[in-house]
């Protein structure tokens, strides 16, 4: 496992630790309660940190070549 890979950390903490200190209506973020709005950010947050770890991850664009050039 690469130090890059204790990224994905941060939204599950997001998740798992922001309720208790965010659970509240008021401010409203897009018409949404702030703890909705809080759990709709780490979901999109969530694809941006694995699409950074896997485009920084070396061995899963040598398997995706790999399996590639096999269907062709």
């Amino acid at each position: 496992m690469r130090p890059i890979h204790l990224l994905a950390l941060l939204p599950a903490a997001g998740v798992l630790i922001g309720p208790f200190f965010l659970n509240r209506v008021t401010p409203q973020i897009l018409g949404m309660p702030f703890l909705l709005g809080w759990l709709s950010l780490n979901l999109v947050l969530t694809s941006v940190v694995m699409a950074i770890i896997f485009h920084s991850d070396s061995k899963a664009h040598d398997d995706r070549g790999t399996a590639a050039e096999e269907h062709v």
